[in-house]
């Protein structure tokens, strides 16, 4: 008997409808992308494993997946290095490619590789799978979508003021209110590490500090304890954990908390420039928040990080997220590169606009109208006004056979078709068609230009 196929966890199959809203989703980013200057570009699948392993820090290094080498890999490895079991000295010869982890890092590799074709600011847009080892869960996976918008070739603060006001287009055209744009400098995160006397332990703190909405306070803690930060240090973290109030009042607080550290005094000074900047530009369906123990922990990003919250009462992590890098493609060897950038989840914003039952009616798989077979003679009469109708832009299908009509009408429900045509002996007589509405049950008469133009 054979074996029931299956699908590695962490992914998953579309149906047609889903394609179709997550098409919808794409199209609406797509769009904004464009009005904003962004300009797509495509990037290979997986990449040279030099090219993303040591960019995203530990943590990161440990999510990417692996390719094989072709052949007989294992034949290249000496028995030396096989018999100590040890991952980090066989992995490099036997895999020398990997999936990527995310778009930015390849969006570097790039620029810098076609650094002499581009003319700078570069705006680009890239809508593309990336692939995580990581534990799946509710909107985590390990194939997912995102949908990145970046520039490099500026240091302007005043990109990532238009970077605040796409997300707010983009969430307020998906229909999707009361989302929190969170803001924060790394600048600002480096001042807290000096404050607490822990500059040499600046990694460890952010990648513990970025899980606490997720783990609470107490575990960061412990988190941070574990990684060798002196508790002493730790306890001057407190006023950071309680800073509460508006953003002005956050921004004032920590100024004094931050008067004797000059990178957090500039970390500050920039998140009053994008808010002064702010001034005047409406957000129309999102907020703007302060959030002090936002850090992301990707290492790269140097200044404004931004993650956006989904609407109160849904249970979901961030749904996009970004920041400034002011030297990412330096990696790479081409210095002083400044940029920003920022990714929408599709997969995530997919989960959230279902849960709030935000999707369009108009947002369907499939087609319109499904034409009746009821014969030879009808079926080629059929053919010739399908192809009108197809025309016109109207999705149109005929049956392929003509089977009973209690199947054929079967098929026009299972597949969510709202309109039947009846075309038989009488109506080609008559020239007039019955439109049956497959919800309602009503049927009318109308001729094929008066149906062309309604559908229209």
């Amino acid at each position: 008997m054979a074996q029931k196929p299956s699908i590695p966890k962490g992914t998953r199959d579309f149906n047609p409808t889903e394609v179709s809203r997550r098409e919808y989703i794409i199209s609406t980013i797509k769009k904004h992308f464009q009005t904003y200057g962004f300009m797509p570009i495509e990037t290979p699948s997986f990449e040279n494993s030099d090219t993303l392993l040591g960019k995203y820090g530990e943590e990161g290094d440990r999510l990417i997946f692996k390719i094989l080498n072709n052949g007989e890999y294992l034949s290249k490895v000496n028995n030396d290095d096989l018999s100590t079991k040890d991952e980090s000295v066989i992995t490099p010869q036997i895999s020398d490619r990997a999936l990527r982890y995310d778009l930015t890092v390849p969006f570097a590799r790039y620029v810098v590789q076609h650094q002499n074709e581009i003319a700078f600011p570069f705006k680009r847009y890239q809508v593309q799978n990336v692939w995580r080892a990581d534990r799946p869960q509710k909107g985590r996976f390990r194939e997912f979508t995102q949908c990145d918008a970046d520039v490099v070739g500026s240091d302007s603060l005043l990109q990532e003021v238009e970077f605040i006001k796409l997300f707010d287009d983009v969430y307020t055209d998906l229909g999707l209110e009361g989302c929190t744009i969170k803001i924060n400098n790394r600048k600002v995160l480096a001042g807290i590490a000096q404050m607490m006397g822990a500059e040499d332990k600046l990694i460890d703190f952010t990648v513990a500090l970025d899980k606490l909405d997720k783990i609470g306070a107490d575990k960061v803690k412990q988190e941070m304890l574990d990684k060798g930060i002196d508790p002493q240090a730790i306890e001057k973290l407190q006023p950071v954990f309680e800073l509460d109030g508006s953003f002005e009042e956050k921004i004032g607080q920590m100024k004094n908390l931050l008067a004797s550290s000059n990178i957090g005094l500039q970390g500050i000074a920039e998140l009053e420039f994008i808010k002064e900047n702010l001034v005047g530009l409406e957000l129309k369906t999102t907020h703007l928040d302060l959030d002090i123990t936002l850090a992301r922990g990707l290492n790269y990003y140097t200044g404004c990080i931004f993650e956006v919250a989904a609407p109160a009462g849904v249970a979901m992590g961030s749904i996009s997220g970004g920041g400034r890098y002011d030297d990412l493609t330096g990696i790479f060897g081409m210095k002083d590169m400044s940029g920003v950038g920022i990714s929408f989840g599709l997969d995530r914003i997919y989960l959230v606009l279902e849960e709030l039952n935000l999707f369009p009616e108009t947002v369907k798989a499939g087609v319109q109208i499904l034409f009746i077979n009821f014969g030879e003679v009808e079926a080629s009469y059929c053919m010739k006004l399908m192809f009108r109708f197809r025309e016109s832009g109207i999705k149109t299908e005929l049956y392929p056979d003509s089977g009973k009509m209690k199947k054929q009408m079967t098929y026009a429900d299972k597949n969510d078709i709202p309109f039947v045509i009846l075309a038989g002996e009488d109506e080609i007589k008559s020239g007039k068609l019955t439109l049956k509405n497959m919800k309602t049950g009503e049927q009318n008469q109308l001729t094929a230009d008066e149906l062309i133009q309604r559908f229209k």
